[in-house]
């Protein structure tokens, strides 16, 4: 577990694949305590990645910080950005990508549809091309919305799934999900400080190729 940054009020941290968010056994939680070696210390989950999704994730080390995050994000004062690697190319370079998304909580899957009915949200981000070789493109998104999959989900229904993808994607690729929570920007809960965090991707395919 790689601590970015730590004081009695958060812990900025690098979440690995194919570890919950949540705070259960094996969890982000968990393993911050193990890292901090204190099994005692409060630890709470603000925001969530996807569970084969990594890269940087804020958590709270006390109820005034959980609260104090948790507001900022629901007044949209907390800033995420992520990259991405997708097989294929936007037609635009930078765009807005909008759709009405349900989630199939039976097959736990989030999928777009054309009409607006009971449990259908809509969901918004932002992107721009970085790069692009050999069929793929790297690209940094801006979530408007925080559906889940959405990222995922918005990418693969326009035949442009990520790298990796094995839910939304019939393409089989032989490496983790390309999706990586790059920056963190918030508002540091006790001391009113803006705080904002970025961290490169892994040195590993597809990362290395585009």
């Amino acid at each position: 577990m790689q601590i970015i940054y730590r004081d009695t009020d958060i812990v900025v941290c690098v979440k690995p694949p194919r570890v919950l968010s949540t705070d259960e056994p094996g969890g982000m939680p968990e393993l911050v305590r193990d890292a901090l070696q204190d099994p005692n210390i409060q630890v709470r989950t603000v925001h969530r990645l996807d569970r084969v999704v990594s890269g940087l994730m804020v958590l709270a080390c006390n109820n005034h910080s959980a609260s104090e995050l948790s507001r900022q994000i629901r007044q949209n004062e907390f800033e995420k950005e992520y990259l991405a690697v997708i097989h294929g190319t936007p037609e635009q370079a930078c765009g807005t990508l909008y759709d009405l998304l349900f989630r199939d909580k039976a097959r736990k899957m989030t999928m777009v549809v054309q009409q607006q009915e009971k449990g259908v949200q809509p969901a918004a981000l932002h992107y721009q091309v970085l790069r692009r070789i050999n069929g793929l493109s790297r690209v940094q998104i801006q979530l408007e919305t925080g559906r889940t999959h959405q990222i995922r989900v918005q990418f693969a229904s326009r035949n442009m799934p990520l790298v990796g993808e094995r839910k939304y994607s019939t393409i089989e690729d032989d490496c983790e999900i390309a999706l990586w929570s790059y920056k963190l920007g918030f508002t540091h809960p006790t001391t009113g400080e803006r705080l904002e965090f970025t961290l490169e991707p892994p040195k590993s395919y597809p990362w290395t190729e585009v």
